[in-house]
């Protein structure tokens, strides 16, 4: 979601101490490392492959290659055709009485070969199944004789009943597209936005790129990709995350919302303790990998490395380079109310507490009287400070209070008990919205440990919330925990009558820990200043939600179209009416076909897309001519979105050139003007991937509302969008105050009316039209809301 900022934000500095590094020399060697912590990520996870590895076979498989080949030496036939014998001459003679254990050791020896070379055999034949894409080209919602071939093929090669990394080993590796096509590519999404002038210099450097430098440095990102897992996600999570300098607020992170018409219960420690326990279900059964893998047509597996640090993760600051720490267990979570800190813990003897048990701890924070110690109730200020001033600083905070911080740093997550309301509000919906939105973004500074991997935000009202750092996952591994946090704290666990968690206090449990900061005086002006930067930061930023309710996904799938091409078409036109020109477009898309594969960039605003814009803008052009064009800028849109899910997108692969030119020290005008580029508009759609855990035909209400995250430029927008079920989409817009550029709200009008008038071309009838050009007619042009019942 938020990536598009870092992404064009990042600098290199390829030594810890900022030095110039030799020519090919040290390409050669991070190409070996990049393998080696490939290797090294596969080691860590041998248990995994332990369990996993031999899928879609199983151990028992192995049981019954066994006993078949000793019934049928016991029948005296020979499978092995000969090989047993040998194998049995190789064995040591144990005498006579041991000939038959002999036997059946030589047995054991075939028919593991046997069985390991039936497992090889299947992860190859699914890694080439799995490698075809031709299902990704076809039309939407259509489906040929071959892709259904392949599907009845990848069936019988995936097995049943897989486990959340039963896949790994059969995943193909991320392909290096054509250097040429990735040129070709790139000057035609920029043509759109730059004046003849400008795009005759940039296809003057393109070309004298492809003549001089293409080639070598595409030779190292081939060899990287022979020997690495991916050729591009260790390195985007180092340049663009880990080595970004910025702070984590605003810029990084991104946020979650809750239910957004119903609030379970008011009583917050009741929320937190049924929210806290159901993140700690997911926890368990991710570490029992009872998760299912992710389906793509409910058959092609998606990628499931990124589960892996969803819990138990910190993002720990350097002063050139953040990295990130993982715990294999952790068994308490790190709470934050009115500037104390507390440690709560998970589990007892007889395993995780109950949510009444965690209502109980959380209840007995809410009551706790104690005051913040000086300066102890701005500390998490420092998370939001530019990396290399809070590494500093945390030396300082480390040496005096080593405890308190690992105590946080080592929790599963962060806890944060707001002491104010949130949410939807029948007096003012639309300043209540937005208020929640950046209370979830940025909070007030100081009452979020931007480091974790995420911050449970439970405000004074029951109202929920996450704040998620970026670096280790993408927003569809933590949107997939937090459906089922919803779903499971809501219809599994419930509330009592009285709002409270359901079962019975324990007594027993002994007080939360509360945490004490021996801070040293020095740290004191910097926590200030910290917290000065942080509130300058937060209010900066202008946060817009909507729920957009004239129609949904069920009206744009009845026009045979894409729902996300449908919306980012709108978008263009909006955005254009709000500037009044058009832009670099960031959409994100995943790649998670392939092995570790994270992200990649569609490039929305296409030349078909900026003709169907100033078609809709011209008085001349009918509606037929206008939804003729919008079906080419669909099309295309579908094109570009395939082709970046398939790996032959053009921005990772850019990316990836100019960090082997800064490697080698070779000087490329093109890849420092592809770096330079700024993406006024970033957009990026949030899945829904298990409505099967909601019921939203008997509680429409009960869906999640999405997130959003910052602007990637400071005269920009971000925005976020999510499919409520089959009726209803919700914007999440940002911009910054300081530009006289932008305007959420302003933005937020143009959208609903966009998506209104796209829909009019789509009407029968001349008396279902709705008027188009800008906002003219605005409130009649509303009530065509009912339009998505009537085509």
């Amino acid at each position: 979601m938020a990536e598009a900022h870092q992404a064009v934000g990042f600098h290199l500095s390829l030594t810890s101490d900022g030095a110039e590094v030799d020519l090919s020399a040290p390409m050669l060697k991070e190409i070996c490392l990049s393998g080696l912590r490939s290797w090294k990520r596969r080691l860590s996870r041998f248990w995994n492959d332990i369990l996993t590895g031999v899928y879609p076979a199983s151990p028992l498989s192995w049981l019954f290659l066994f006993g078949a080949i000793q019934l049928a030496w016991f029948l005296q036939l020979d499978p092995s055709l000969g090989l047993m014998d040998k194998i049995k001459e190789l064995l040591p003679d144990w005498g006579g009485q041991h000939h038959a254990l002999r036997g059946a050791l030589a047995a054991a020896l075939f028919a593991s070969c046997l069985w390991g070379a039936l497992i090889f055999t299947l992860h190859v034949a699914l890694r080439l199944l799995l490698s075809y894409h031709g299902w990704l080209l076809e039309p939407y919602g259509t489906m040929s004789s071959p892709t259904k071939t392949w599907l009845a093929l990848v069936r019988i090669f995936s097995g049943r009943h897989p486990m959340l990394f039963s896949y790994q080993h059969s995943l193909p590796r991320q392909p290096v597209p054509s250097v040429q096509e990735t040129v070709r590519k790139y000057l035609e999404s920029v043509r759109p936005v730059l004046s003849d002038e400008d795009f005759n210099w940039t296809a003057v450097l393109a070309h004298e790129f492809l003549k001089l430098q293409a080639s070598l440095l595409q030779w190292y990102l081939q060899l990287k990709s022979w020997w690495a897992s991916n050729y591009v996600s260790d390195w985007w999570e180092e340049f663009v995350y880990l080595r970004s300098r910025n702070s984590l607020m605003v810029n990084s992170n991104y946020y979650l919302m809750d239910f957004l018409y119903v609030t379970p219960t008011p009583l917050q420690a009741a929320r937190a303790g049924n929210a806290v326990h159901a993140l700690l279900l997911y926890r368990h059964r991710l570490s029992r990998q009872e998760i299912l893998p992710t389906l793509l047509m409910e058959m092609r597996p998606l990628c499931s490395a990124q589960y892996e640090k969803i819990f138990n993760t910190t993002r720990v600051p350097g002063v050139q380079k953040d990295h990130i720490r993982h715990l294999c267990d952790s068994r308490h979570v790190a709470v934050f109310h009115r500037g104390r800190f507390f440690r709560v813990g998970t589990h007892s003897r007889n395993g995780l507490l109950s949510p009444r048990a965690l209502e109980q701890q959380f209840q007995r924070i809410l009551d706790d009287p104690s005051p913040a110690c000086p300066h102890e109730e701005h500390l998490a200020a420092l998370t939001t400070a530019p990396r290399g001033t809070w590494a500093q600083l945390r030396r300082w905070v480390k040496t005096q209070a080593e405890d308190a911080l690992e105590t946080v740093e080592g929790a599963a997550f962060f806890v944060s008990l707001d002491s104010e309301p949130a949410g939807l509000t029948k007096e003012d919906p639309a300043a209540s919205l937005d208020a929640y939105a950046h209370a979830l973004l940025a909070g007030q500074g100081h009452d979020r440990w931007f480091d974790k991997s995420f911050t449970l935000i439970v405000f004074s009202n029951g109202k929920l919330g996450l704040s998620v750092e970026h670096s280790w996952a993408d927003c569809p591994i933590s949107g997939h925990m937090w459906e089922f946090t919803l779903a499971t704290e809501c219809f599994q666990l419930g509330y009592s009558a009285d709002g409270h968690c359901k079962g019975h206090p324990d007594p027993t449990l002994p007080q939360p820990q509360r945490l004490y900061w021996d801070l040293p005086d020095k740290i004191h002006p910097c926590i200030s200043l910290a917290l000065r930067g942080a509130k300058t930061l937060s209010g900066n930023i202008d946060c817009h939600v909507f729920p957009f309710s004239h129609f949904g996904k069920s009206f744009i799938k009845r026009c045979h179209l894409s729902p996300d091409s449908f919306i980012q078409m709108a978008l263009q036109l909006a955005h254009f009416r709000d500037r009044g020109q058009f832009c670099l477009t960031y959409e994100s898309a995943m790649t998670r076909l392939f092995l570790e594969g994270r992200t990649e960039t569609v490039r929305s605003c296409t030349k078909e897309a900026c003709n169907f814009v100033r078609a809709m803008e011209d008085d001349e052009k009918t509606d037929a001519q206008c939804l003729a064009l919008f079906r080419l800028a669909v099309d295309k849109h579908q094109g570009l979105l395939k082709a970046a899910m398939s790996g032959q997108g053009v921005d990772r692969h850019l990316f990836s050139l100019y960090i082997v030119s800064r490697f080698l020290h070779l000087q490329s005008p093109f890849l420092a003007q592809v770096h330079s580029e700024q993406w006024q508009l970033a957009t990026s759609q949030i899945p829904v991937q298990q409505m099967h855990l909601f019921d939203i035909h008997n509680y429409p209400d009960y869906v999640c509302s999405g997130g959003g995250f910052g602007p990637a430029d400071d005269h920009g927008y971000g925005i976020s969008y999510i499919f409520m079920g089959d009726d209803m989409i919700t914007f999440h817009i940002s911009s910054k105050k300081s530009s006289s550029k932008t305007d959420s709200h302003r933005l937020g009008r143009h959208i609903e009316d966009g998506l209104l008038d796209v829909a009019s071309l789509f009407q029968a009838g001349q008396d279902l039209r709705c008027r188009r050009r800008g906002v003219v007619e605005k409130d009649s042009g509303r009530k065509c809301g009912a339009l998505s019942s009537q085509t």
